[in-house]
């Protein structure tokens, strides 16, 4: 099989708390949103800005790293990988969520990354 690349690095903005669970093996597992804006000019000389948002999930001992260092509102750096999931709910409906599988995190100061 021939060898690609998957690689995501995201700088932003968490929207809550990360949510701390345990696998049924005793493995952790953190979840959270990371929010990411942008701001551009028409041609028209109108401002525009739009924001993006990323859903995070970390495993093991980075996933307790996320839980004890990160909170809501904090500017935050993620590297991982992007992971795409589907499941089917009780009505027959197929949902897909795609995340990123975080592979590393730095906590960034409150000031605003430039």
């Amino acid at each position: 099989m021939k060898k690609g690349l998957n690689k995501v690095m995201v700088i932003g903005w968490l929207d809550s708390d990360p949510e701390i669970r345990h696998t049924p093996s005793g493995r952790p597992v953190a979840s959270f949103s990371v929010a990411t804006s942008r701001t551009w000019v028409s041609s028209e000389g109108e401002q525009h800005e739009e924001t993006e948002w990323f859903n995070v999930v970390a495993w093991g001992s980075l996933a307790e790293i996320c839980g004890k260092h990160l909170s809501k509102d904090q500017q935050v750096y993620i590297e991982g990988r992007l992971q795409t999931r589907g499941w089917e709910d009780s009505q027959g409906r197929k949902h897909f969520r795609t995340e990123v599988v975080a592979h590393d995190m730095i906590a960034l100061s409150d000031s605003e990354w430039i």
